[in-house]
């Protein structure tokens, strides 16, 4: 019987384990997924307006490292705790930042379009941000793993300070890159601007595709084999592969849930079959 309560100890604990997988609902990879998910409504343009910032604030060179303190309220960042449990828990090392209040900034603040399209829209506006510090000599350096965007609860739906869940989404690279390319004299960000400048970026993008396929063919690999002459060379052009695999936080929970449930079947079987035998 101690053997089947401390098996069925072990079931609870992955079940709290997996009720506390995030909540945020997919993760945005380009400008077509903002448009996707209804950009205005599900992604605000004062949400949009502060990850544009964002974006060409922050250095992106394979890792996204930050330029800033987030510790010491610069554009109106804290510490965020994640009581809610709105993003997954935080790992050892890492610590999860919120940024973007306009009435708790430190000696460097946001700008004024930003400012004044939070003031228009309740200050509700916020990037969560997971760090990652590490101690490089004399100089501390600052990774970020994961971005999202989110806002808190209209004031009158009474949820106090706490973040929507229908309106957090995980930002990867590739989408902070291509803000990062939309113009800087651009501080209306609306649905018809979105669309020109996707159909300019896709369009940059398949030219330079389109140029290192090129290139790539220039460079063809000629293998001669012994038995053959040598005017019966075989030609493989090099392959280009131009897809970008990006890893959706929900196949992550998919493939979680699903462990989850095999290891709960199995211990609840065995815990079973513990019992009938101990019986006889």
């Amino acid at each position: 019987m101690k053997m089947f309560g401390r098996m069925m100890s072990c079931c609870v604990a992955l079940l709290l384990t997996f009720s506390s997988v995030s909540a945020v609902r997919r993760a945005l990879n380009s400008i077509t997924d903002l448009r996707s998910v209804g950009f205005g409504q599900s992604v605000p343009e004062h949400s949009l307006c502060l990850l544009r910032w964002f974006a060409n604030e922050i250095d992106i060179n394979g890792d996204i490292s930050l330029t800033f303190d987030p510790n010491s309220f610069d554009y109106g960042s804290h510490h965020y705790r994640n009581n809610e449990q709105l993003l997954d828990p935080v790992p050892w090392g890492y610590q999860y930042y919120s940024l973007g209040n306009i009435h708790r900034q430190g000696s460097l603040r946001l700008p004024h379009h930003v400012i004044q399209s939070e003031h228009e829209y309740g200050n509700r506006a916020r990037i969560i941000i997971r760090v990652r510090e590490q101690n490089v000599g004399w100089q501390t350096s600052r990774i970020i793993d994961r971005v999202y965007i989110t806002q808190h609860y209209g004031t009158s739906e009474h949820r106090g300070s706490a973040y929507d869940p229908q309106h957090t989404y995980q930002v990867t690279i590739n989408l902070l890159t291509e803000l990062r390319s939309f113009p800087l004299d651009r501080n209306n960000i609306n649905l018809q601007s979105l669309r020109v400048f996707q159909e300019n970026y896709s369009s940059q993008e398949y030219n330079n595709r389109q140029s290192a396929i090129r290139s790539n063919a220039q460079n063809d690999v000629v293998i001669n084999f012994p038995e053959r002459s040598q005017n019966d060379a075989f030609v493989f052009p090099k392959r280009y592969n131009s897809n970008l695999n990006v890893t959706s936080q929900d196949d992550n929970t998919c493939v979680y849930s699903s462990v989850c449930a095999v290891v709960i079947a199995a211990l609840l079987i065995f815990g079973f079959l513990y019992l009938s035998y101990s019986s006889k």
